[in-house]
């Protein structure tokens, strides 16, 4: 079976926040920030990593509420965003650059946070290693939750390509044509992108674990107890799209 590619510079690159932002919505931030700061029942004073942390948009809220964060993502241009907003907010938060299969820390921190479906981006053995290395830097009892897609609802859902999402900025258009693997259990997205006149065409993939494979995963890292839940946090069904998953280190 040939080898799909993720191009991660393409796809993580300026064109990214460009297409992102509008939905990205202060608002939106501000509600996921509950949201996590409810799952993990974070007091002020936590010790907290977000990973990956994007731009910061969630690094900063939970920052802003006391918690001490530190955020880590591979791609220097959102680092250097995420900074520069924290500076703005005269918020303190270590922002690193990393991998998440060899994270840049050693905590021991209360929780770790996996936000907005950044879970998936490697082959089965390092996506295990990810999940390896949070329970590695988290306290005994320390809490990770992820935002992930859900596998068995988002694939009773899907349809396949040439059906196409495009999300439009103004006259810039992002068109993503994205396919099913049964074999490797991903979704394979080729996107193009019009922007100011230029064309760019890359590939990604995201790898959706079943939940009995999510429960399996997180024993096998070292966890002793997790939830897999719906995003309204009842049992997930073919009709959810997404999953929170909570596991103690």
């Amino acid at each position: 079976m040939p080898e799909f590619r993720f191009d991660f510079e393409a796809t993580f690159g300026d064109d990214y926040l460009h297409f992102h932002r509008p939905y990205l919505s202060e608002a939106r931030s501000d509600d996921e920030a509950v949201e996590v700061v409810r799952l993990l029942d974070l007091r002020p004073g936590a010790r907290v990593l977000d990973a990956p942390c994007g731009h910061g948009r969630i690094a900063n809220r939970l920052a802003a509420t006391g918690a001490e964060v530190v955020g880590v993502d591979a791609s220097e241009r959102f680092v250097a965003e995420a900074r520069r907003q924290a500076e703005r907010q005269g918020l303190a938060v270590d922002y690193r650059v990393g991998d998440l299969r060899r994270l840049p820390v050693d905590g021991p921190f209360d929780a770790a946070v996996c936000w907005f479906n950044s879970f998936g981006y490697f082959d089965d053995d390092e996506n295990r290693q990810v999940l390896a290395e949070f329970h590695r830097v988290l306290a005994p009892g320390g809490a990770l939750v992820v935002d992930a897609l859900h596998h068995d609802g988002f694939v009773r859902h899907f349809t396949e390509a040439p059906d196409a999402v495009v999300t439009e900025v103004g006259d810039d258009a992002m068109v993503d044509v994205t396919e099913f693997d049964p074999v490797r259990g991903r979704l394979e997205t080729v996107r193009t992108v019009h922007r100011d006149g230029q064309v760019r065409r890359s590939t990604h993939f995201v790898r959706m674990p079943t939940v009995p494979e999510w429960m399996d995963w997180l024993a096998g890292a070292g966890f002793g107890q997790a939830r897999i839940t719906d995003r309204a946090g009842g049992e997930p069904t073919l009709e959810s799209w997404n999953l929170l998953v909570v596991a103690l280190a």
